[in-house]
């Protein structure tokens, strides 16, 4: 599947990957026929220790994350592993642990420690070398070739694209097999991307983040080969669990949300009870 992976990747058709963030999206998205899922560090920080992204998570939270969903998914999963959680030897434990956990991928990020999440100010980031010296690591120490590595720069921002694009050529060669140009914020910008660097391009999609949300057909026709969406699920639960909250707050009853929510014996069998109900009749005793 992971050698399959990189050949789609190569291909001009688009890759629309959602972002999962808990194991109730990971299942809904997981049966959905998507090619690829990306696990989204800002949800899954959120989601786990309700907090922002901005390198409070540690190694262990994400890595337990990382496992709990590539062990259940079905789908090949692209996950945010941020910074590398430290030095060189971090990147080297970190990509061993997210292969080990059954990703199918790692992004790394040419930030400084702590991180923030791509579409938020204030971010700054390592010298170019630096950020090399942390993708090469990260190629050498994977035990299966075909598991990729995401380079992300957030040069984009602070230092200008020019800088962002100088910076993906040199985590070309340092052995990443996909260029992620964070926040880019016209589609001139993007489209200087694409005629710019030859690895597989990804574009980062966020509802009213930095960067023009675009169709699968102008992302194709500007050269992006991934296009992630790491928001979508989380913006889209937390809008349908405040409009159900506030019908219990407002009336006392959920009475009035009942036509938003999701069927309670769909959700049961989504969730997997059928195979507990198969398995207490199979030892009734």
């Amino acid at each position: 599947m992971k050698h399959n992976l990189r050949q789609r990747l190569r291909e001009p058709r688009l890759v629309s990957a959602p972002g999962v963030y808990d194991m109730i999206s990971l299942r809904i998205a997981d049966r959905m026929g998507f090619e690829l899922l990306y696990m989204t560090g800002y949800g899954a920080v959120a989601s786990l220790l309700g907090l922002p992204d901005a390198g409070l998570a540690t190694y262990s939270d994400m890595v337990g994350r990382v496992g709990a969903m590539a062990g259940m998914a079905t789908t090949p999963l692209i996950a945010d592993g941020d910074t590398g959680y430290g030095g060189l030897l971090n990147v080297r434990q970190t990509v061993r642990g997210y292969e080990a956990a059954g990703a199918a991928g790692i992004q790394l990020e040419d930030q400084e420690f702590p991180k923030k999440c791509g579409h938020t100010p204030g971010r700054r980031v390592i010298p170019a070398a630096d950020m090399a010296s942390k993708i090469a690591v990260a190629a050498e120490s994977r035990h299966d070739p075909d598991f990729l590595i995401v380079a992300r720069t957030d040069a984009r921002s602070s230092l200008g694209l020019d800088e962002a694009l100088r910076r993906a050529e040199i985590y070309a060669r340092a052995g990443a097999d996909l260029l992620f140009v964070e926040s880019p914020e016209s589609e001139e910008e993007m489209r200087r991307i694409g005629e710019t660097l030859q690895l597989p391009l990804v574009a980062n999609m966020v509802e009213k983040g930095r960067t023009p949300l675009l169709t699968r057909e102008e992302l194709e026709r500007l050269g992006f080969r991934l296009a992630i969406f790491p928001a979508t699920g989380f913006l889209a639960a937390g809008a349908a669990i405040e409009r159900a909250y506030r019908a219990i707050r407002e009336t006392g009853s959920s009475k009035a949300a009942m036509n938003e929510l999701y069927d309670f014996a769909a959700f049961n069998e989504l969730i997997g009870f059928a195979d507990v109900w198969e398995f207490d009749r199979a030892h009734a005793e």
